[in-house]
């Protein structure tokens, strides 16, 4: 079986092999089964991240669920390696953050207890909802902090689907897994 580092490394260069016009048509796709869904239908504040290296895109899903008039959040990364739900506004500026990720130049952070429904990034997933991140468990320490009504998904590309994920008592799973 290969260790957390090579799954990893093989499927972060999938991630960025993947030619552009697939990547967003792939992307489409999954944003369909997301807003169809009746839970992030109900849902009132969702927080999606702000894709980036080859990841699902999720730039138009945020614009589609201001659209629809969801308070949207996207996660800021402080300094002493927490996630924050900070608050999008309509035009809202991005600046870098840690890791080259992009986050609100303004924050407006907002309490995990109003996030309904929580999307939440991987480099790989299988079946039983275990995740495999980027290394640095910004999202274990996340997730374990969410309440048990807030619902959190994967968005995912076929390959990132494992048939399981090598996982400790301190990887958090997720509850569903959205991929195209």
């Amino acid at each position: 079986m290969l260790t957390k580092g090579q799954i990893r490394n093989k499927i972060l260069l999938r991630l960025r092999a993947q030619k552009e016009e697939e990547r967003n048509r792939k992307s489409r796709i999954i944003k369909e089964k997301l807003f169809r869904g009746s839970v992030f239908r109900k849902a009132k504040a969702v927080m999606f991240y702000i894709s980036f290296d080859g990841e699902v895109n999720t730039k138009e899903m945020i614009k589609e669920a201001q659209n629809l008039g969801k308070i949207v959040a996207v996660p800021v990364c402080t300094k002493n390696r927490i996630i924050r739900p900070s608050r999008l506004g309509k035009r809202g500026g991005f600046k870098k953050g840690p890791y080259r990720v992009y986050e609100p130049a303004i924050k407006r952070f907002i309490s995990l207890e109003d996030l309904d429904f929580v999307i939440v990034p991987g480099v790989a997933f299988d079946k039983e909802g275990n995740r495999l991140g980027r290394g640095k468990g910004y999202y274990d320490r996340f997730l374990k902090q969410l309440s048990n009504r807030t619902t959190t998904v994967g968005l995912a590309f076929d390959f990132q689907i494992l048939p399981s994920i090598p996982a400790t008592t301190r990887d958090v799973g997720i509850q569903k897994v959205i991929f195209a």
